[in-house]
């Protein structure tokens, strides 16, 4: 039984999480990135059991993710842009998604609007458009306090949208750099929270199959840019459990 909250970061000791089946969050899903290759990172078992299962799912990116090599003169921002969109098809597709089933909002990477600063109201009204089409079982979100700036923006718009809609779907936060226990800072609380781990095993070797089809970030695909971004192999190790940690508020 979980505890009523999380006083400390479940992310130390995660195996002591109770661990559970697709059949937890079966049903149809939204799944939202803030870059293009985070739903894979941190949702791509789920949404690999879930389309295995049958249940509809889609992916909405939130920012364009051309902040990963920003000196690329071989990859400027539109052809960064484009390599980064094919990707995350590319990724979805090895996943079981149809390129239908991803929309990309395109806002710039490293400035997704937070709170009251400019934008912020536009983002909020797409994603409810979103949301209001696709009527998702289960929304699969950032975590609201992940150390980077994009993550945490991303979590105040789409909670912003679901205070507007008619229901309450079901929300699930997922961790993608608090892995790295350096970058957590004290911006984390689980208090509000109760964690569990959602087994991937059947499906894990096709979701590194579709981490590597982001070869701008876990290769030298982008060569020219020296201060460009790259996933390290212990950050990537994160993400090759046969489990996927999840978040939830304290009902």
């Amino acid at each position: 039984m979980n505890p009523p909250g999380i006083s400390s970061s479940p992310l130390l000791n995660p195996t002591a999480l109770p661990l559970r089946s697709v059949s937890t969050i079966a049903g149809s899903a939204l799944v939202v990135a803030p870059h293009p290759d985070d739903e894979t990172l941190g949702c791509g078992g789920a949404i690999a059991l879930l389309r295995a299962s049958g249940y509809s799912v889609h992916i909405l990116v939130i920012s364009d993710g051309t902040l990963s090599h920003p000196r690329s003169l071989k990859y400027p921002a539109p052809r960064l842009q484009a390599l980064r969109e094919a990707e995350t098809l590319a990724a979805l597709s090895v996943l079981g998604v149809s390129p239908t089933e991803a929309t990309f909002l395109r806002l710039k990477d490293g400035s997704v609007p937070a709170d009251v600063s400019n934008g912020f109201q536009a983002a909020i009204t797409h994603c409810l458009a979103c949301l209001n089409t696709r009527m998702p079982n289960t929304l699969f979100l950032p975590w609201r306090a992940d150390p980077h700036p994009d993550h945490r923006a991303t979590w105040q718009i789409v909670r912003a949208a679901v205070d507007n809609l008619t229901y309450s779907p079901r929300i699930l936060e997922y961790p993608i750099w608090d892995w790295d226990l350096k970058q957590q800072g004290e911006l984390a609380n689980f208090e509000q929270v109760v964690g569990w781990r959602l087994d991937i095993e059947a499906v894990l070797e096709t979701k590194q199959q579709a981490i590597a089809a982001y070869r701008s970030q876990t290769t030298n695909l982008i060569d020219d840019d020296p201060d460009g971004f790259q996933l390290t192999p212990e950050m990537l190790a994160n993400f090759a459990r046969p489990w996927e940690m999840y978040l939830e508020n304290v009902q």
